[in-house]
């Protein structure tokens, strides 16, 4: 039953029209999550004061936990997010659209030189910021890959995680990254990271104890966030998600 439903899924994703019905009732889906859900935000107020500070800044959030992140965006900045042109990725971009975020395309697995221009040039040519999902697109889950710092180094802009929690959720623990899926009438909780500035010139091993460190602490804010609201903390996964060696498409 559970793979009938699987490839009836696959088959949809893969209908253009399908698609974009799906992205638009997430994006309402989300909207319903957003609008009655009490949150406790925290430092909320402090993002924005950096955003605002720097014009452009780095977010990162983790691919279990993404689907809520853009509800809180003011739209007062330009924001981009990284996407991939694939069956699961193509859904998310068409959710972030309809909260008027921008896309780029590509993924650490394909067209990675191209995303890593465009990226670039949001942040510093066009003071417009990023958002990157640093333990995708294959996992393991909540294990930060080395981008962000890269870009971060480059650019001068600083990195800042954000992640969220609720009470009540359908967590998809099949899946590697362990998905949250909020309900509506809830509560939740919204957390940040400080605000982290990668210096130009350090060493290999000095970005690996920077990368540790802000990986850290994006995994002790989200497992936090779910003791503070009762739930069984989802903690940092070990599997990764299995993709096809096509290297024509790129992949989530």
């Amino acid at each position: 039953m559970a793979k009938g439903i699987k490839r009836i899924t696959r088959k949809l994703l893969k209908s253009k029209i399908a698609s974009a019905v799906m992205g638009y009732l997430i994006y309402l889906y989300t909207k319903l999550v957003g609008l009655t859900t009490i949150w406790q935000k925290e430092g909320l107020k402090d993002f924005y004061q950096v955003w605002d500070k720097e014009k452009s800044i780095i977010i990162i959030i983790w691919h279990g936990r993404a689907t809520m992140i853009p509800y809180f965006w003011n739209k007062k900045h330009p924001l981009n997010a990284l996407v991939s042109m694939h069956n699961d990725g193509l859904l998310m971009a068409r959710l972030l659209r309809h909260y008027g975020l921008g896309i780029i395309g590509g993924s650490s697995t394909s067209n990675a030189s191209q995303a890593a221009v465009g990226l670039m040039n949001k942040l510093k040519k066009e003071d417009e910021t990023i958002a990157i999902i640093p333990d995708g697109p294959i996992g393991p889950s909540m294990s930060m890959n080395m981008s962000p710092l890269y870009f971060a180094q480059k650019s001068g802009k600083p990195i800042i995680g954000v992640t969220y929690s609720t009470k009540r959720a359908k967590i998809f623990h099949k899946s590697w990254d362990e998905m949250m899926f909020p309900f509506p009438f809830n509560q939740g909780v919204l957390r940040f990271t400080k605000p982290h500035y990668i210096e130009p010139n350090l060493s290999k091993e000095e970005l690996e104890a920077k990368r540790k460190e802000i990986e850290q602490e994006m995994r002790d804010l989200s497992i936090s966030a779910d003791k503070e609201l009762g739930r069984e903390p989802i903690l940092p996964g070990t599997r990764v998600k299995k993709i096809k060696q096509d290297r024509t498409k790129p992949c989530l």
